[in-house]
């Protein structure tokens, strides 16, 4: 066994909730320059034709987006919007993994045996639930990315004061703008992700492929990973595209997609998915590892707290 060994006690709803948000907060921690990247990328060209786009494309993979903001804006850029994507997963992560269990649970009525259909209920549910309870720290997260430092042409100076301008400038609806794509790509995520580690976990312990530690998780993780960048990829670049526009660029997230589509071809929907898939998987990897040691060491230390002797 390695890590944590599981417990006689199955984990709680509150050590289940806690420990998602810690463990999410924990893998953006590690992976944010990917998606920082990923977000430059799906940005990219959004005001310019799919001709002059190839041409002047300011950033070119995974790589070259980081060492480009590296050289022009410093390391620090990197990480913007860390602020918000701290207080977005908190509060989105421990809604729509720590909760995934427990409202499964609700659509089997407690049974031990959930079908695919419960699963992907269960995943569709706390992911729009979570999009409900986070959506304004999305979108300031998504706006500190997108923006340059250089230039001095920055939007935002500080996360307070970019949750103030948008609500004064755009009214509260600026704050929850691109609700709409954002509920159907966390939908979708959700069930792609939390099912499918699901499944693949699943299916290894069933075959006894491999006992329930960290080797298992890890590859469950990853194969989540990959799965849910191939689905969810289309769905993500248009929320991003979307949060991150000026006010009256797009009627809709429709239109934001229609002229994704028009301008720049099917292609603009897999703008960034080689950071999306680098983020995707070692995020997937980092948070369900984590995730499943913090529930386990939280677990361990109250039965040891209830059991001293």
């Amino acid at each position: 066994m390695v890590g944590f060994k599981a417990t006689d006690v199955p984990p709680t709803a509150t050590v289940k909730f806690l420990g998602a948000g810690t463990a999410a907060c924990i893998a953006d921690l590690i992976t944010f320059p990917l998606d920082t990247a990923k977000v430059r990328l799906q940005v990219q060209g959004e005001s310019q034709g799919l001709a002059r786009t190839a041409a002047n494309a300011q950033y070119r993979g995974v790589l070259g987006t980081i060492l480009t903001m590296v050289r022009t804006e410093g390391p620090r850029s990197l990480y913007n919007g860390l602020v918000a994507g701290l207080q977005r997963q908190m509060s989105f992560a421990s809604v729509r993994i720590g909760l995934y269990d427990s409202v499964k649970q609700f659509y089997t009525k407690g049974s031990e045996h959930a079908g695919i259909g419960s699963r992907l209920l269960a995943g569709s549910t706390t992911g729009a639930l979570a999009v409900a309870v986070a959506q304004p720290t999305d979108v300031v997260k998504v706006r500190f990315q997108a923006q340059a430092r250089a230039g001095g042409g920055r939007r935002y100076q500080s996360t307070v004061e970019a949750y103030k301008t948008i609500a004064r400038e755009e009214g509260i609806r600026g704050l929850w703008k691109g609700t709409s794509p954002n509920v159907a790509r966390n939908a979708i995520v959700n069930c792609a992700e939390l099912v499918t580690y699901d499944l693949i976990k699943d299916t290894l312990l069933k075959a006894n492929l491999m006992t329930d530690d960290l080797p298992c998780h890890f590859t469950s993780a990853f194969g989540a990973g990959f799965c849910t960048t191939v689905i969810a990829s289309p769905v993500d670049v248009v929320k991003t595209r979307y949060m991150n526009s000026a006010l009256g660029q797009y009627h809709s997230a429709g239109h934001c997609a229609l002229t994704m589509l028009r301008k720049e071809g099917p292609r603009a929907f897999y703008k960034g998915f080689m950071p999306s898939f680098l983020r995707l998987g070692s995020w997937n990897v980092v948070m369900f590892v984590t995730y499943e040691q913090l529930k386990r060491a939280l677990m361990a230390a109250y039965e040891s707290r209830e059991a001293p002797f």
